[in-house]
This record gives C-alpha cells, structure tokens and sequence, in this order.
C-alpha cells in the first residue's frame, strides 16, 4: 500500500510540475501575441473608425451591436449525489461569455455562462469574497474552488490556504451563500467537507484538478484578474 501511494505521490508532483512549466510557456507566448495583436487591433481600429463614420453618415443613424450579455447562467439540470458525498450536476452547463452579473441555480456556482476572464488560480487565496462569473471561468479551466463561511473553524481555513497555495489550478474565497462551512467545487462537480483533515479533501483535489470534467484543460491560470 506504501509503495502504491508514493507512486500516485511522484506521479501527481511530476503533473503539476509539468503544468508549471505549461503555464510558463503559455505566458511567454501571450506576451508575444498580446504586443502582436495590440498593434493589429491599433491599425484595425483606425480602419474601423473610418468605415463607421461611413456607414453612418451613409444611413444616418448608428449601428446597434448586440452585446451578447445575459443574466441567465443557461443552466439546465439539477446535483446527484452519490455514495462518496460529491455531487454531480446531471444537465446543462452553458460556457457563453457574458459581461453582466448570472443568476445560478447553485451555490457555489459549478459551471455556466461566465464572465470572459477568469480569476486567477494558481494557488490563489482571496481573503474576502470573489464575483462568481469570474471563478467560474476558472472552474472551466480545470481549477478547483475552496469557499468557507464564517462558521468555519479558523484551523480548517488555515489549513485550506496552505493546501491551496501549494496547488496550481486552484483558489480559495469565503463565500456566505452556501449551505455547509467548507465546500469544495469544480466544473460540475461539488462536496461539502467536515474539515480540512476529511479525506474527501485531498481525493477531491486529486480527481478534479485538472481533472477530466475540465472543459479546457492546459488554459491559463494567470494574467486573469485577482480581486
């Protein structure tokens, strides 16, 4: 039994190794695209202007664009528990970018209409609470959401904050709006914890970090926002 769990140990060390690298990769890349695409969108802008002011001397009025915001989170479905505690969302979860505030169907949210840019998760812990549209997003990247009320006792919170600034993809936020002290969320997928020592917590984190309900797995955990 020793030897199997230090191997699923070094196997887990060597996937978020691997993740670490990933992300650097990825932020190096960004930089290129970003200094890339500013300049594109400088020049498209300046095109743009010129053909709007066009268009709108030519019809007199301007061109309404639709903002594609909703208050929907688009969910359909309901949670199944099963044997081990964690529930499931059996239904729909919609993945639009929405730049307004959503209305979910759970809490903590587990999925759905989003806002465009995540939250960072990189062993991130926020100290007060976080909006949700942004956390979902970072669900869809395959991060696992710590959330604790104010009834939770300070050693399990300590002892989540340290757990979660030792592991990419993932973030912690006090969030008052749930139904238990400690609750553990991913993109789907939710369980309520009787504290930081329960072992739901480490297979939770195990299973789903990056796990294979992620929606986009390998995406970013940084250059999002941190609030």
């Amino acid at each position: 039994m020793g030897s199997g769990k230090n191997s699923s140990t070094a196997a887990r060390k060597a996937r978020i190794e691997e993740m670490r690298r990933a992300e650097r990769a990825r932020e190096r890349r960004n930089r290129v695209l970003t200094i890339t695409a500013s300049a594109v969108v400088v020049v498209g802008l300046v095109v743009g202007g010129v053909v709007l002011v066009k268009t709108q001397g030519d019809s007199g009025k301007d061109q309404a664009t639709p903002s594609g915001d909703a208050k929907g989170s688009g969910d359909s479905g309901k949670f199944t528990t099963g044997a081990d505690g964690v529930k499931t969302w059996s239904g729909k979860l919609s993945r639009t970018h929405v730049t307004t505030k959503v209305s979910y169907p759970m809490h903590p949210p587990v999925g759905g209409n989003h806002n465009p840019v995540w939250l960072n998760c990189n062993g991130d812990v926020y100290t007060k609470a976080v909006p949700e549209e942004n956390a979902v997003h970072s669900l869809e990247h395959g991060a696992v959401w710590v959330t604790y009320t104010d009834k939770a006792a300070k050693a399990d919170v300590d002892a989540l904050a340290a757990k979660v600034k030792k592991t990419p993809y993932s973030l912690m936020s006090p969030y008052e709006n749930q139904d238990a002290p400690l609750i553990l969320s991913a993109w789907g997928h939710q369980v309520a914890v009787k504290s930081a020592k329960d072992p739901e917590v480490d297979k939770f984190f195990a299973t789903y970090v990056q796990g294979q309900q992620t929606p986009e797995p390998g995406a970013s955990c940084t250059g999002g926002v941190m609030k």
